[in-house]
């Protein structure tokens, strides 16, 4: 038999290499594992490290303290986990060793920082995105107001245009106006002076052939730079109607006979209040809460808001 030199392993990879079997406390190495600290049979274990959960129960060696994690908090520069216990005694103990989970030691470590996922739509990619559709811009400065900008008819179109486009516009560094109604549209514009610089988008209701809006849209294409507005529109009597029915549990909008305010009509036939301004306010507020993206919007809508901010910020405007 060929003598052993000192340095050699006795694990080798030969046929008479000692392999270790499911029954061998020590493996194949004697000095890789030592059974007294570590495994199922360990008499003297070694702590791990655990972060803090909620709800995880430990005990503090120290004082025999046994309870249910309910908070970490800092305090003096030190991590500090709040236990409670089950009469509802809370004591707080500095993170570290000196813990016991299931009588094993543990050093507790600070709970583990998930990424924080991005809120509202994001891309097959995980890229956030605006309630548009467009890429968000993460950690943007606000932009200067430019000088051309958007109307639109009243508060609530303001506030839809504001939910799914919002982020869109500060990028770009459009205002939103209200006219506060269609008839003032020929007087705001005169006083605005739109020019091939400074251009003026309006997105106004019922915008249809024959329509008082159609007509209003023609006078101002013929006012002294006229050219320079851009007037668009759905052809809903009321912006309300651009939201999907579906999102408030209707095939399609009630048909509101003339004679009756729409607003009015629209929340009695969905059996909402209806009888003051304040009841209109509300009722708008709850369909606008069912807006989540520009999916839930009709597309006579969303194709004319985005040609009107393509023309309040195409090259050579400000």
């Amino acid at each position: 038999m060929a003598p052993v030199s000192r340095g050699a392993a006795v694990t080798g990879t030969g046929p008479a290499a000692r392999r270790p079997s499911s029954s061998d406390r020590y493996g194949g190495d004697v000095l890789s594992v030592n059974p007294h600290r570590t495994g199922p049979s360990a008499v003297r274990p070694e702590s791990v490290h655990v972060p803090v959960t909620p709800g995880l129960v430990v005990e503090d060696r120290q004082t025999g303290f046994v309870g249910a994690a309910v908070a970490v908090e800092k305090s003096g520069g030190q991590h500090v986990v709040v236990l409670e216990d089950r009469h509802g005694t809370r004591r707080g103990f500095a993170l570290g060793p000196g813990f016991w989970i299931d009588g094993r030691p543990v050093i507790l470590d600070p709970p583990v920082a998930h990424k924080r996922e991005p809120a509202g739509p994001v891309s097959a990619a995980g890229r956030r995105l605006t309630a548009s559709g467009s890429y968000a811009v993460e950690g943007e400065r606000a932009k200067v107001a430019r000088a051309s900008r958007i109307w639109v008819e009243g508060k609530h179109d303001a506030e839809l245009v504001e939910k799914v486009w919002g982020d869109d516009l500060r990028h770009e560094g459009v205002v939103v106006l209200m006219l506060d109604g269609v008839d003032n549209l020929e007087e705001v514009m005169a006083d605005f002076g739109p020019g091939p610089e400074r251009r003026a988008g309006v997105l106004v209701d019922h915008l249809v052939a024959g329509s008082k809006e159609s007509r209003i849209a023609k006078r101002v294409a013929e006012m002294p730079g006229g050219e320079n507005v851009l007037v668009l529109g759905h052809p809903y009597v009321d912006v309300w109607q651009a939201v999907k029915p579906a999102r408030v549990g209707l095939e399609h909008w009630p048909e509101v006979p003339r004679g009756i305010d729409i607003k009015h009509g629209t929340l009695e036939a969905l059996g909402w209040p209806h009888a003051t301004q304040a009841d209109v306010a509300r009722g708008w507020q709850r369909i606008l809460a069912t807006v989540r993206s520009y999916k839930d919007l009709e597309p006579s809508l969303l194709g004319r808001m985005e040609e009107l901010i393509d023309f309040v910020t195409a090259p050579g405007t400000r």
